[in-house]
């Protein structure tokens, strides 16, 4: 062997141990055995009659809408999505994004309803991918009228990825053009957000503020740098607990804000068309020929009171708040690792790992109990083994996003509940991976609360680093 041979030689030797160090541990991956996710958590025996109202939600929740009224209220003028369940799919309805995005389609499939393409006249942004996280975007800052960024301007406003310009049924709505990703994208002024699961969102929501409090004195009690807060609803001060940075109160306005800004339908809560940030505060608003685009005025999804059951005279919002609100939480299961199921040993070793080395400061097993409810007695007085604190905190210059939403700034987010995590796909607030491994370790970066236990958890061993993965993945 020559020289050169033998400097080969060692080079892959040693590009072997390096490739054999990194990947020693596997995240198991998305668990496709069935856990019964995506079912009530109403039993057979209550008698509040509230189960009809969660399989009404459940049905308006996969509704297809269209702009032109019919069984629906009206789709656009702008939107992310035409239904509900399209962007909350994996691994049921209620979940997060699929592995198939319905996004990429748009531009050239029909929706099954409105003859042509579901955003015929649109191009499809880069970001939305086939295979990729279902994704809203948002421009941290202001563009000058010269195109470049100003810093000093903050939008953080939902940039509607499609319009009803190019649709057959878009009336007199013809000349609505996209937000300007791509100069967006090289001007780097543009973050996603990737759906957030509401299986368990009723318990929840059900947490009194006191409980939570408790919660947070007992985890301020540690010597790993965390010190969560909470976001709070700005008109009564209570503390708010849904989306991404905790910036919504109850699942009426996370369905009022969802219906108004993914799908453009104006609602009880949220009443009016919604133009994009740029149209709406340094501009005009919309096109006086994209404003009610169905002819039967403001809002477009009220009640119903001429309807003869009960469920039906509910508006949209209501009949999604209910069928989210009764949405059991996640169950746990087994997990399956390059084939082979994983030892409940190995589940339960990592799950005292998690505890240990300070996952669970944050990600607490469980926050506390509900108080009593005047909806179902399952939602009084149960455990929230959501795996979160509520709280946000900040997470470095590695997750920040520059986007602040109620007292939640541009790297603070909510602890993301962990249960059903194991049949997710994409990960952290913007999907940006699905390898678990890749989500720990981008938790460390400057000014994250978290630095300690990546660190802690980076100088375990193999096989307890595996163990506690496979633990992640039996939630």
């Amino acid at each position: 062997m020559n020289k050169i041979e033998k400097l080969a030689a060692v080079v892959a030797s040693v590009a072997f141990f390096f490739t054999g160090t990194a990947f020693a541990q596997t995240d198991p991956g998305v668990q496709s055995a069935s856990r019964g996710t995506g079912a009530t958590l109403i039993s057979s025996k209550d008698r509040t009659g509230f189960v009809t109202f969660f399989k009404d939600g459940f049905a308006r929740f996969q509704a297809v809408e269209t702009v032109s009224v019919g069984a629906n209220v009206g789709l656009g003028p702008r939107f992310n999505s035409n239904s509900c369940s399209s962007c909350h799919a994996q691994p049921t309805v209620g979940g997060s994004g699929a592995a198939v995005n319905p996004q990429f389609t748009f531009t050239n499939k029909s929706d099954g309803i409105t003859p042509g393409p579901i955003a015929a006249g649109n191009t499809t942004p880069s970001f939305i991918t086939e295979n990729g996280p279902t994704r809203e975007a948002r421009f941290p800052f202001f563009f000058n009228h010269n195109g470049t960024v100003d810093t000093s301007a903050p939008n953080g406003g939902v940039e509607d990825l499609f319009t009803v310009a190019g649709r057959s049924d878009r009336g007199t709505c013809t000349s609505l053009t996209q937000p300007n990703f791509n100069a967006a994208e090289e001007a780097n002024n543009v973050i996603f957000r990737i759906p957030t699961p509401v299986f368990g969102a009723g318990l929840i929501e059900n947490l009194d503020d006191s409980t939570l409090l408790k919660n947070q004195q007992a985890n301020l009690e540690n010597s790993l740098g965390i010190s969560g807060t909470f976001n709070r609803n700005g008109n009564d001060g209570t503390i708010s607990r849904f989306g991404w940075k905790a910036q919504n109160k109850s699942m009426h306005i996370f369905a009022g804000e969802a219906y108004n800004v993914e799908m453009g339908i104006s609602n009880l809560l949220f009443q009016q068309d919604r133009p994009l940030p740029e149209e709406d505060q340094l501009g005009t608003g919309l096109p006086a020929s994209c404003l009610n685009l169905t002819g039967t005025g403001y809002p477009e999804d009220t009640s119903n009171p001429l309807q003869t059951t009960n469920p039906a005279v509910l508006d949209d919002v209501s009949a999604f708040a209910n069928f989210m609100r009764f949405l059991a939480p996640p169950p746990p299961g087994g997990v399956v690792l390059e084939g082979r199921s994983v030892s409940a040993s190995s589940i339960a070793t990592g799950k005292s790992l998690f505890s240990s080395i300070g996952c669970a400061t944050c990600h607490n097993p469980t926050p506390g109990t509900t108080q009593a409810s005047n909806f179902v007695p399952a939602l009084s007085q149960a455990p929230v083994n959501a795996f979160s604190d509520i709280e946000i905190h900040n997470m470095g210059t590695k997750l920040a996003d520059n986007v602040s939403q109620g007292s939640a700034g541009g790297d603070q987010f909510r602890t993301a509940p962990l249960w059903g995590l194991g049949q997710r796909i994409f990960l952290l607030h913007d999907g940006r991976t699905t390898n678990l491994l890749t989500a720990i370790q981008d938790h460390e970066s400057s000014g994250s609360e978290a630095n300690t236990v990546v660190g802690n958890f980076n100088n375990l061993g193999d096989t307890q680093q595996q163990d506690l993965l496979n633990f992640l993945r039996s939630l």
